[in-house]
C-alpha cells in the first residue's frame, strides 16, 4: 500500500509539473525598475520616461524610472550589474558604457561585455557643438581660430568624466589640435545651466536639450559631430565638413539587464521595446528632439557594444584622456 502511495505521489508531481502548477509565474508579475544612470534633465531621462510609460501599458506592470547619476554613469551601472538577473532591474545605457571600459578600467566593478545581457539598441540622438553667445565665433573655423589664439583659456563643459560629450571633446582636441580646458559636471543639467550662464564657453550637448536654448538665442549651434547631417537640423554642418574629416560621434541609447537574465525575458523585452519604438507617436516625439529609433536584436546590440568598446579605447589612448 505504501509503495503504491509513493508511486502515486510521484506521478501526481510529474503531472503537476507538466500542467504548469509548479511553473514560474508569468513575467512580469511585479514592478520593474528602469535605472537611468544620469541625473534628470537630459535625453536619457526623456527616453527613460518614454519607455517607462509605454512598457507599463504593454506589460501590465508598473515600470519605475530610478535616476542614479554620478561617476560618469558608473554608479547606476554598477548597481544593475549586481542586481538579480530576473528581468526586474533594467539599465538604460549610452556610449558611456563602452567608453568607461578603457577610461576608468581600474575603477570599474563591472565589465560592460560580461556583466550585462544586451536587450536592445533603441534610439540615437545627435549631439551639437554649442557655445555661449558671448563667444566671438559664428562657425567652426572661427571657433578653432579663437581656441588656437587662446590656448587653455576656453572652458569646455561636459556632463561628467567618461560621458559621450567628454570623449567627443577629447577627439575634437586631438583632431583639431587645440588646447581647451575640460570642466566636468555631475550631469548635463548643471553643465547646461553654467553654459547658459556664461560660466563656461562651449559644450557638446544633446540636440534634444540644446534645441529650445538655441531657438531662444541663449546658445549658438556651430556644428554636429555626427558623420552625416541630421534630418532634424539639415542646415547645421558636420565637423567633418568643417575641416575635421572622418569625425563621427553619434550617441546611441539602449537597454541592458544583468548578465544571466533568462533569454525568454530578454526576447520579450526586445520585442516590446522594438514595437514601442516603431509607433508613429513615438517616432514623432523622438523627431521633435532630433532623435530617431535605432532598433536591434539582443545579439546585434552585444556585437555593437563590443565594437564601441574597441573604438573608444583607441580614442582614449590617442588622446591621453584620464578619468582623474
Amino acid at each position: 500500500m505504501f509503495r503504491f502511495s509513493r508511486r502515486a505521489v510521484f506521478a501526481a508531481l510529474a503531472l503537476s509539473a507538466c500542467t504548469g502548477v509548479f511553473s514560474q509565474p508569468a513575467y512580469p508579475d511585479k514592478p520593474i525598475r528602469l535605472v537611468v544612470p544620469y541625473p534628470p534633465g537630459g535625453f536619457t531621462d526623456i527616453l527613460g520616461r518614454l519607455l517607462s510609460a509605454q512598457l507599463q501599458t504593454r506589460l501590465g506592470q508598473t515600470v519605475v524610472v530610478d535616476n542614479k547619476g554620478g561617476g560618469g554613469s558608473t554608479i547606476g551601472s554598477a548597481m544593475v550589474a549586481r542586481a538579480p538577473a530576473d528581468g526586474y532591474t533594467l539599465l538604460l545605457v549610452a556610449p558611456d558604457l563602452a567608453i568607461n571600459e578603457s577610461l576608468m578600467a581600474s575603477r570599474l566593478s563591472y565589465d560592460a561585455r560580461k556583466d550585462f545581457s544586451p536587450v536592445i539598441r533603441a534610439a540615437w540622438s545627435p549631439m551639437v557643438l554649442v557655445t555661449h553667445p558671448s563667444v566671438p565665433a559664428k562657425n567652426v573655423n572661427e571657433f578653432l581660430a579663437l581656441a588656437k589664439a587662446r590656448p587653455g583659456k576656453i572652458n569646455f563643459a561636459s556632463g561628467g568624466i567618461g560621458t559621450g560629450a567628454h570623449l567627443a571633446l577629447e577627439l575634437f582636441k586631438t583632431r583639431a589640435g587645440v588646447d581647451v580646458t575640460h570642466v566636468p559636471y555631475k550631469g548635463n543639467g548643471p553643465a547646461t545651466s553654467d553654459l547658459l550662464g556664461g560660466q563656461v564657453s562651449a559644450m557638446f550637448l544633446q540636440y534634444a536639450v540644446a534645441k529650445p536654448h538655441v531657438a531662444g538665442g541663449k546658445l549658438v549651434m556651430l556644428a554636429t559631430p555626427s558623420g552625416k547631417r541630421s534630418p532634424a537640423i539639415p542646415d547645421v554642418p558636420t565637423l567633418a565638413e568643417s575641416g575635421l574629416p572622418g569625425f563621427d560621434v553619434e550617441p546611441w541609447f539602449g537597454i541592458v539587464a544583468p548578465a544571466g537574465t533568462p533569454t525568454a525575458i530578454v526576447n520579450r523585452l526586445n520585442a516590446e521595446i522594438g514595437k514601442i519604438m516603431q509607433q508613429n507617436d513615438v517616432k514623432d516625439l523622438l523627431a521633435s528632439f532630433g532623435a530617431a529609433p535605432s532598433i536591434s536584436s539582443p545579439q546585434e546590440f552585444g556585437k555593437f557594444i563590443d565594437s564601441e568598446v574597441t573604438r573608444w579605447a583607441e580614442v582614449v589612448k590617442a588622446s591621453g584622456a584620464k578619468a582623474e
